[in-house]
């Protein structure tokens, strides 16, 4: 199937009447989804992490929210302080401040870090909010992919996503989705091996960093040994830590997901500091995997937190 692209993206239609007070908001960790993944279903949002100490942040921000109140409701900006959300920070991978996202549709679509002039941000709002109705773009293509992935069938995805790059090499969520389609697949070996050769800028991207995640723990997964046996030593005694945490691994291996959050949590009810406190740092690269907007994600982080206020 050949496919025709427009690399331009899908317009804000109906934004520009958004009210000046909603433009610009804080937000946290259990706001997120509300503020960002589902908004940016409706009109692009900038997401700008920053943090009290930094001086490059005291210098950007108030450039960046000029130019969005310019932009008079074509997009707008959401701010994460990343001292008080840090596992927000953490799921994002930041790894300096200033960083600013580009979510639209629900999913990351650009980015950037560090200082930025007051022309460098107008373009990239243009950018963001360019195209109009012209037709289907790449990010309706790489929905499509991830559809059809979703559906069981990672042969087509893939043939979706190597088109994409074929037009857009440098397209991050497009390179994300095909390396999923070759663990769908089966070729785990094969997605680590072209992960490896991603240039470090593709390969610190949000989505690609999630697929990284998501072969370190099927790669820890594979060895932990069966359920059963583990199971087993759990009846015998509850407090094997150790059963219990490759429990999850396991479980997390044969594809019971949400088995694998419920004894990670029991763990880390038990014993929240053990081994380094592994229980909750393998939470986090769970919820890492599945996404923000995913239910299991969405529950488990709830769960989480108020393990760690109780």
């Amino acid at each position: 199937m050949d496919l025709m692209f427009n690399s331009g993206a899908k317009g804000a239609a109906g934004a520009t009447g958004a009210a000046q007070g909603d433009l610009i908001k804080d937000t946290t960790t259990a706001t997120f989804v509300a503020d960002v993944i589902e908004m940016s279903q409706k009109v692009p949002v900038i997401v700008s992490f920053w943090a009290l100490g930094s001086g490059t942040c005291k210098q950007l921000g108030p450039i960046l929210e000029k130019v969005v109140r310019e932009a008079r409701g074509a997009v707008r900006l959401v701010k994460v302080d990343v001292d008080k959300n840090q596992d927000l920070a953490m799921q994002l991978r930041i790894q300096s401040v200033p960083t600013v996202y580009a979510f639209k549709g629900g999913r990351p679509v650009d980015a950037f870090a560090g200082q930025q002039s007051e022309g460098q941000l107008k373009q990239f709002v243009q950018t963001l909010t360019a195209g109009g109705n012209a037709g289907p773009t790449i990010d309706d293509y790489i929905a499509e992919a991830r559809r059809v992935l979703e559906e069981g069938d990672p042969q087509t995805a893939a043939g979706i996503f190597q088109q994409i790059l074929q037009e857009a090499p440098d397209n991050a969520p497009a390179m994300a989705g095909l390396l999923r389609c070759l663990m769908a697949a089966g070729q785990s070996e094969q997605a680590e091996a072209m992960l490896g050769r991603l240039a470090p800028e593709m390969a610190r991207h949000a989505e690609i960093a999630a697929v990284a995640t998501a072969l370190e723990l099927a790669r820890h997964a594979g060895g932990v040994g069966e359920a059963a046996e583990l199971r087993r030593r759990l009846a015998a005694d509850a407090g094997d830590h150790q059963a219990r945490y490759d429990l999850a691994l396991a479980y997390y291996a044969g594809g019971e997901v949400e088995a694998a959050v419920d004894e990670l949590l029991e763990l880390f009810r038990r014993n929240r500091a053990w081994n380094e406190d592994a229980a909750r740092k393998q939470l986090v690269k769970i919820f890492e995997v599945l996404g923000f907007s995913h239910p299991l994600a969405k529950s488990g982080r709830a769960r989480l937190s108020t393990l760690l206020f109780s």
